[in-house]
Parts: structure tokens; C-alpha cells; sequence
């Protein structure tokens, strides 16, 4: 099926699992938490998965119902990741270029993500392509939830775009869930910490598998193909 070009104007990015490869250094954070409290460790397999969803719903996963374990894995988690663990990510090859060719073209350029709002503005000035984005919109420090549809909304009408001349670019479902409420076109990634089958089932109407094809994807002139999960 191929979707009608839009002129795209602004390009919003999911941080972790899209810009950059942060397992070792989230669920080192994990780990350590979850040590701290004597609770069991999940293998990194399982871990993986946890890479995406805010840690208050995560958690529960081996805590259960217990809200002050919860809370207090989550303080742990804060006190590691905010020590080392957030410096512990690599940028995905081929990323800098995207960000730079968008920025050459004049699309205008966001980051989105659900990490917390103190990492997340630390991990994109670290970036050598940081100064590109305008704004990041995270997920506040006492905040229990985290609607990627609603850091979407609030990106969108601060930064005065139309949904229909914007794109979110991320790799689990909750990036094309919180695109598809805003009327924003979804694109997947097929690097990151999701899936092909998982990205299509939430409504991607593309799923980049290389950096080199998102410029394509985003840029006016060149319509979307949803592409199978195969």
C-alpha cells in the first residue's frame, strides 16, 4: 500500500533503541536495583524487553504489587544510573548523518522519549549531534506514568506543526501508538529493541531496517510504503 507524500516539517525521535544502543547501561541500572532489594534477577534476554515502558510498570514484572519495593527499586535504579549508567550507550551507525541531512533539509527536529527528563536532556547534549534537536520531551522525575501520546501532543503544540507535516521514529510499539492518537505518521526502526511484527501491528506505515533509508522515509516527495512483518 503506498500512503500520499507529505511535506514533513518536523521530525520527532524516540531516544533509547532509536538515536542510541542504551542496554548495558539500563540494564546495568536494572540489575543493580533489583540486587540491592535481594529480589531475582530476570536473564538479559528477558531484561531486554523492560527497554521502552516507564520502570513503574516494569518493575512490578518480579516486585509484584508491592508499591514501597516499587519505589524503592526505582530510587536505586536513579542512584546507579544517574552515577555511570547513563553514560554507558553507543550512537547507532549511521544515526549522525540522518540527524545532520534532516537538519540540512530544514526539517525540524525533536527528541521523545520515556526516559526521565534529567538523563534523557544529558544523554542528547552528549551527543556530537545534540545541538540539532530543539526540544526533548521526557518524562518528568516524580511522574508515575508515561504516555508517549501525550509527550507527542505536547511536542506538537508547542512547536506550532501539524500532526499531517510530522513523523515519530522509534522502535517499540508505544512510539507508533502515541503517533497514530496524534494523527502523526509512524516510523519504525528495525535496529532498536523491539520487532518488525510488533512495530507493524501498532500502525507503522514504514519500518526503517538501516539509518540510510529514514531520510527517504521523511523527506517531502517520497510517499511510505508499509512494508510486511515478515
Amino acid at each position: 500500500m503506498t500512503l500520499p507524500a507529505q511535506a514533513t516539517q518536523l521530525a520527532l525521535f524516540d531516544l533509547d533503541g532509536t538515536l542510541i544502543d542504551s542496554e548495558a547501561g539500563i540494564l546495568g541500572a536494572i540489575e543493580y536495583a533489583l540486587a540491592q532489594l535481594g529480589a531475582p534477577i530476570p536473564p538479559r534476554a528477558e531484561l531486554r524487553g523492560w527497554i521502552g515502558p516507564p520502570l513503574r510498570v516494569t518493575f512490578p514484572r518480579v516486585l509484584g504489587e508491592d508499591g514501597d519495593a516499587v519505589e524503592r527499586a526505582v530510587a536505586l535504579y536513579r542512584d546507579h544510573y544517574g552515577a555511570s549508567g547513563w553514560r554507558d550507550y553507543r550512537v547507532y551507525p549511521g544515526i549522525d548523518e540522518v540527524v545532520a541531512e534532516l537538519a540540512r533539509q530544514q526539517v525540524r527536529l525533536a527528541v521523545v522519549t520515556a526516559k526521565t527528563d534529567v538523563y534523557a536532556a544529558r544523554i542528547v547534549a552528549s551527543l556530537p549531534f545534540g545541538t540539532h534537536f530543539e526540544r526533548v520531551y521526557a518524562v518528568g522525575a516524580g511522574s508515575a506514568q508515561c504516555e508517549k501520546a501525550e509527550l507527542i501532543a505536547r511536542a506538537l503544540d508547542e512547536l506550532c506543526v501539524a500532526p499531517h507535516a510530522s513523523v515519530m521514529i522509534g522502535d517499540r510499539h508505544f512510539d507508533m501508538e502515541g503517533a497514530r492518537a496524534n494523527g502523526v505518521r509512524a516510523i519504525g526502526v528495525g535496529w532498536g529493541f523491539g520487532d518488525a511484527a510488533e512495530l507493524a501491528r501498532a500502525g507503522a506505515v514504514a519500518i526503517a531496517q538501516h539509518p540510510h533509508e529514514l531520510v527517504a522515509l521523511c523527506v517531502a516527495g517520497e510517499p511510505t510504503r508499509v512494508r510486511s512483518a515478515s
